[in-house]
């Protein structure tokens, strides 16, 4: 069952269509986040592009066990398979581009876990990708804050994408589940939103 449309109209008002969204962004790309399922009483976020139109989704219908997430695109195939994994004391999240399993051979298409915090209740992620490729190379997660607000970052320092709290064009904040997420040209979007989804499953907020 689908959460009614009247709420997602005040997240995202316009036409609730599925979105055509290509995987590499030929411009800088506005989007918004809404951390809620469009399945009732399930966990995960919906993904809106700047027409209103339906782009990602993340339904975890089996909220008790956590450890196995899929993103999928708006027609519900999977895109990515995110497994919860730990080594000593160590957890992470991996993701494997579909179709994956625990066991799988190739390996992960990218890592995220969480490395230490600064100042003012900020902290700092490590992004390994390229793994699947033998080619690993490191991005970073940045959150300045205790919410899911964040700033993703390449290899020499450059933000290629930024997650913050959406306001209304009054000013008005809409809340701590919706967001406003910008990826800049050039970028895998869909391996952006795995990225977000991993950081986001550690900080337990799906």
């Amino acid at each position: 069952m689908l959460h009614t449309t009247s709420t997602m109209g005040k997240v995202c008002p316009q036409a609730l269509e599925p979105s055509t969204t290509c995987s590499f962004t030929c411009k800088q790309e506005t989007l918004t986040l809404w951390m809620k399922s469009l399945v009732l009483n399930g966990k995960g976020c919906t993904v809106f592009d700047s027409n209103g139109q339906i782009a990602y989704r993340v339904d975890n219908y089996n909220c008790k066990h956590r450890d196995e997430v899929h993103l999928m695109d708006q027609n519900g195939d999977i895109l990515f398979t995110m497994l919860k994994k730990q080594y000593k004391l160590s957890r992470f999240w991996e993701g494997y581009r579909f179709p994956a399993t625990r066991n799988d051979q190739k390996g992960p298409c990218f890592r995220v876990s969480k490395t230490y915090k600064i100042s003012r209740g900020g902290s700092i992620y490590e992004v390994e990708l390229g793994l699947d490729k033998n080619q690993p190379y490191i991005h970073k997660i940045e959150s300045s804050t205790c919410t899911s607000a964040c700033k993703i970052s390449n290899e020499v320092g450059v933000v290629v994408a930024e997650l913050r709290r959406k306001k209304s064009h009054s000013g008005v904040d809409l809340g701590e589940d919706v967001f406003t997420m910008v990826v800049e040209q050039n970028i895998d979007l869909s391996l952006v939103m795995g990225l977000v989804v991993a950081y986001n499953l550690i900080n337990c907020k799906m």
